[in-house]
């Protein structure tokens, strides 16, 4: 039992409690999220829980500060990663999972269409492999140099060895990432080739909303919770939305004016300086969105 939990029939990864070295958080009552204001996974995860209206007890996970590296974190989820949901105990460590079983917890007002199961669960499956996509993104427009990781907490999250050689695997491929980033930063191929698939996704569902409300059909879902976090920060990234896909653009301005989305997205000021600040740095130099799209 001592090993991770993959069930393959839904694909969630499950942390069996006697691999968690935090041991206090398995005492917790009631819901529970290890979250950050600007992360895209905590957004969605705080986008649901205030459509559901359910209560929840929030601890915020300092992503800038590499709070998420230390061993107190790292005992929760090896992988150093938010969100992570902790109900009486037990733990979930993906935010499509967390969602998933928040939705089997609380069945009322679904927001994931029980005739639907098969086709969302493939559908956010698209949606999650557009995760290093995002990051992409976010990293050249959004956080530019700010992004980088403090070679100190990078060292201390690469040399953490928790019980199960299955995340500790896992967690390489971030490592990876920001030791790249911090060399070379994010290429304009890797770039364009985000944009790319970013679009693809985008030409389906332009077509969809000719005829639908949202991306499911007239009901809100969870996929759409989804998709509103990438198509922000593509907003917000200087992503010609309007010109390219103005049925998408007026899907997401619907739902960015309303206050359980707002909310979770407007930024405070100081993020605001850094986003500014990236954004208009890659522009002078050629490199805005609208010049390196295909």
């Amino acid at each position: 039992l001592n090993r991770i939990r993959k069930i393959k029939k839904n694909n969630m990864v499950k942390i069996p409690s006697g691999e968690i070295r935090t041991k206090e958080i398995l005492d917790w009552k009631g819901i529970h999220l290890f979250h950050f204001r600007g992360s895209s996974c905590s957004q969605k995860l705080r986008i649901y829980l205030n459509l559901k209206k359910i209560n929840w007890t929030p601890h915020s996970v300092n992503l800038a500060a590499g709070k998420n590296y230390s061993d107190w974190f790292l005992g929760i989820n090896p992988k150093g990663l938010i969100p992570v949901l902790v109900d009486d105990g037990h733990v979930e460590i993906e935010s499509n999972d967390i969602l998933e079983y928040l939705e089997k917890k609380f069945p009322e007002k679904p927001l994931s269409p029980p005739t639907d199961q098969i086709q969302i669960k493939k559908l956010l499956k698209e949606e999650d492999d557009l995760h290093e996509d995002i990051r992409n993104i976010a990293y050249r427009y959004m956080f530019g140099d700010l992004g980088k990781k403090r070679s100190k907490d990078l060292e201390n999250f690469e040399n953490y060895k928790s019980s199960n050689k299955n995340l500790d695997q896992q967690k390489m491929k971030e490592v990876k990432f920001y030791k790249n980033f911090g060399k070379e930063g994010i290429t304009d191929v890797a770039i364009r080739n985000s944009l790319s698939k970013f679009c693809k996704c985008y030409e389906k569902y332009e077509s969809h909303l000719n005829e639908h409300r949202y991306l499911m059909g007239d009901e809100l879902s969870i996929l759409d919770i989804a998709w509103f976090i990438y198509s922000y920060r593509l907003f917000v990234s200087g992503f010609p939305f309007k010109d390219r896909f103005p049925n998408i653009s007026l899907w997401f301005h619907n739902l960015y004016s309303r206050n359980e989305f707002f909310k979770e997205v407007n930024d405070p000021g100081v993020f605001k300086v850094i986003r500014f600040y990236a954004k208009a740095s890659t522009s002078l130099r050629g490199k805005s969105i609208k010049s390196l799209l295909v």
